[in-house]
């Protein structure tokens, strides 16, 4: 297990330096770094200056070396459409972000694990086609536009909610409702392969013939071995939620990192890019690796060697 979690943990270095590589790339590849960063009106001395101070005087290994340390202090620099410091702004729309990203998922994969396991109990029955279609136009159905339908109906029209910002439940209600849809139809569709392939299997069979009853049956012996594809999903969903709000942020005008993203490329912010970039990046692996741990309490019998 160590040696596992210890290869797991290099993988991930190994992937955020190939990230912070991209990244350190492509702000170079969209032109001079010092005239992006620099005042519009910038003379031709303060942008030689402007090149001393952080290093872009420096040969390219030497820039990447400094961009990297400085990145490691937490340090990437002042925003270009803010100007303030980078790491300032991030740590101020990180809970936002995670208030709505967690919210969303904790919604999605209950209400996705609880019909498709009525899904499959229920299997070819009224409730089984009505959980199906659902899944359907779940993952059909863009998440922008149910945004944009749940605004002006709860909203515009009936004015039981709030259109935007950020406060009390109320505020949170249809931007957890969008960003959940695609989750719930997902994992409903993942929870009900599951577990129709476990209630087939023998042991599903041997356990109800010893006289356990249905509600033994399907918790303790079919859903826990059936949860296994479904942590895989939910991992990726979650990891999915915490780069993909953007939509919903920008749609409910919510002070998340995902609009922040969505100012920040409009603005050609490039320290703001990279750093909520690799924030972004450094979550998702956080995330695969604890998914990967996890399968072991669902299923002791998985042994990492």
């Amino acid at each position: 297990m160590r040696r596992y979690i210890l290869t797991r943990i290099l993988l991930g270095v190994i992937t955020l330096i190939g990230v912070s590589i991209i990244v350190f790339v492509a702000a170079r590849l969209s032109g001079d770094v010092a005239r992006l960063m620099a005042p519009a009106n910038a003379s031709q001395e303060v942008l030689e200056a402007f090149r001393a101070k952080y290093g872009l005087d420096q040969p390219i290994p030497i820039q990447y070396f400094i961009f990297v340390r400085d990145a490691l202090r937490g340090d990437f620099g002042t925003s270009i459409a803010f100007n303030r410091p980078v790491m300032e702004i991030v740590m101020g729309r990180i809970p936002a972000t995670m208030e709505l990203g967690f919210a969303s998922f904790i919604l999605g994969n209950l209400l996705g694990i609880l019909l498709g396991i009525v899904s499959a109990i229920k299997r070819g029955t009224w409730l089984d086609w009505g959980s199906t279609t659902f899944s359907l136009f779940g993952q059909a159905i863009p998440g922008f536009w149910l945004a944009i339908m749940l605004m002006l109906i709860f909203s515009v029209t009936l004015h039981w909610l709030p259109t935007s910002g950020i406060g009390g439940i109320k505020h949170l209600i249809l931007p957890v409702i969008a960003t959940s849809w695609f989750t719930t139809a997902f994992v409903l569709r993942v929870t009900r392969s599951s577990m129709l392939d476990v209630l087939d299997s023998e042991y599903v069979k041997l356990a109800r013939l010893k006289g356990n009853s249905e509600y033994k049956v399907i918790f303790k012996h079919a859903l826990r071995n059936a949860l296994i594809p479904v942590v895989t999903m939910a991992g990726m969903q979650l990891a999915m939620l915490i780069g993909g709000l953007a939509f919903t942020e920008t749609v409910f005008s919510w002070p998340g990192i995902g609009i922040l993203m969505v100012t920040s490329i409009n603005a050609l912010d490039y320290p703001m890019i990279q750093a909520i970039t690799l924030i972004v990046s450094a979550s998702v692996v956080l995330i695969n690796l604890f998914v990967d741990l996890l399968f072991v309490v669902i299923d002791p019998r998985i042994k990492y060697e």
